[in-house]
């Protein structure tokens, strides 16, 4: 039996799907509240726990929170599916002569769009594969197809410590550190926490280039070299890739409108001139704008932008629109489990621990190892950020350490172990019509790199 194949059988053994994760992560913070939570209160304890259950549940905040990361993938999607990127990605593959270099060729695209938008990248890469494949196929080109795979998978490696990051981009929004942690800290040490903690500090950090670079260049020459020492065979695919479907019906004059290419053109236009004066004019700095809904209003443009009509976008809209559901449904569970960790007490008492066995220097690579174990079980950066993120922020608070650095390490070590944990390769797979056992042995490579790089960054920044 293959170590990939040994992998496979412990996830299913072990990891039901992640809803049932998530509920199940659910009862144990309950009980762990119920038996070691701090109550100061005379209400039933059951009730209360409940009751803090049901207030992290529906937080405003976050619930804005599990919109814009819903729009983030959903629209990098859509933009994916447009018939530019399209085009794009069949005149690229016309250079291509062996495996190797399509490997290569994937994992450079794939881990610089995802540096980009996850959403996209993860999208783009998986068409890019498929169609490498069919390429190959048609001009009898011998490659690793499930290597390819994973070359395209591998943007999910590198996704949070770019500029659609969760925790970074979260953090780098007005008033969220304060938000997140209002309740949980006494109120003079809420109104020294930063208003915010822009890109500069995190994504544009000297650390996070430098990984940045190392991964755009140490990725795709790791699978390009592992191209060349697997086994080539010419790829047989029958199934063509789903596309959204244009309609055809008679029009009446109104519906036209959805029809016109220059009507959605327009107002392409107009949201990303709007976006780019935004950016420029109203902003100290470009960098200083980057927030959620900074990033959605440009994907927003760019999709409108590039697709050929109102219906092409709206078509690609129901496409895309599955994706999603995992965030929409898992989301407010781990704000459930906010809710109880912080009512309860249960933050103060593991950032405690934390700080008890750290250092300023240990405390980032602890919260790198934690936060690739925690992402096993909370496959989402967003819902990992909401339930680790005031546990970082509150143990930083007490050694005095770098925040910014520690948000990166959570972003490490959440996007680590993707390699690991195949929940967001569900599209990969369905669109290049692999298995999960068949990319592990490839992912697993890029994890064992990914330890270096991350952890190397850590230690030496």
């Amino acid at each position: 039996m293959s170590l990939s194949q040994r992998i496979e059988i412990l996830f299913r053994k072990l990891l039901p799907s992640p809803f049932s994760i998530a509920w199940g992560l659910t009862f144990l913070t309950i009980l762990l509240a119920l038996f070691f939570g701090d109550f100061n209160t005379e209400t039933n304890r059951t009730l209360y726990v409940f009751e803090q259950w049901e207030k992290g549940l529906w937080k405003v905040p976050l619930m804005n929170f599990l919109v814009q990361m819903m729009l983030m993938l959903v629209l990098g999607h859509i933009l994916a599916l447009s018939k530019t990127i399209d085009i794009l990605l069949n005149r690229s593959l016309s250079f291509l002569q062996n495996g190797a270099q399509a490997a290569g060729f994937v994992t450079v695209v794939a881990v610089v769009v995802s540096l980009f938008n996850w959403g996209l990248g993860l999208i783009v890469g998986a068409v890019l594969a498929r169609k490498i494949g069919e390429y190959a196929q048609k001009k009898n080109i011998p490659i690793n197809y499930p290597l390819i795979a994973a070359g395209a998978y591998s943007g999910l490696m590198v996704w949070h410590g770019g500029i659609s990051g969760s925790a970074p981009v979260k953090a780098a929004e007005d008033a969220h550190l304060k938000e997140l942690m209002t309740g949980i800290i006494p109120q003079e040490k809420l109104s020294i926490l930063p208003d915010s903690i822009d890109y500069s500090q995190t994504i544009f950090s000297n650390m996070n280039i430098a990984v940045s670079i190392t991964v755009i260049i140490c990725l795709p020459l790791l699978m390009y070299f592992v191209s060349k020492r697997t086994k080539l065979s010419v790829p047989n695919l029958t199934v063509a890739i789903d596309q959204p479907v244009e309609k055809e019906n008679d029009l009446y004059l109104a519906e036209r409108l959805d029809q016109s290419p220059i009507f959605i053109k327009i107002i392409g236009s107009g949201v990303l001139l709007f976006w780019l004066y935004k950016s420029i004019a109203l902003s100290p700095s470009f960098v200083k704008s980057i927030n959620p809904n900074h990033i959605n209003l440009f994907l927003l443009g760019a999709s409108l932008l590039l697709h050929k009509n109102i219906q092409s976008f709206l078509n690609a809209l129901n496409t895309a629109i599955g994706g999603a559901s995992g965030i929409l449904i898992q989301f407010p569970l781990y704000f459930g489990i906010m809710g109880i960790m912080n009512g309860c007490g249960l933050v103060q008492q593991i950032s405690e621990a934390f700080v008890s066995i750290s250092t300023d220097f240990s405390f980032p690579l602890y919260t790198f190892m934690s936060a690739g174990l925690v992402n096993i079980f909370v496959p989402s950066g967003g819902g990992q950020w909401a339930v680790q993120g005031p546990i970082i922020v509150q143990a930083v608070e007490q050694l005095q350490g770098d925040l910014s650095k520690a948000i990166m390490a959570l972003s490490y070590g959440d996007q680590l172990t993707n390699m690991l944990q195949p929940f967001w390769a569900l599209p990969l797979l369905g669109i290049t019509k692999l298995k999960a056992n068949q990319i592990l042995p490839y992912t697993l490579i890029l994890f064992l790199a990914g330890v270096v790089i991350f952890g190397t960054a850590l230690i030496l920044f």
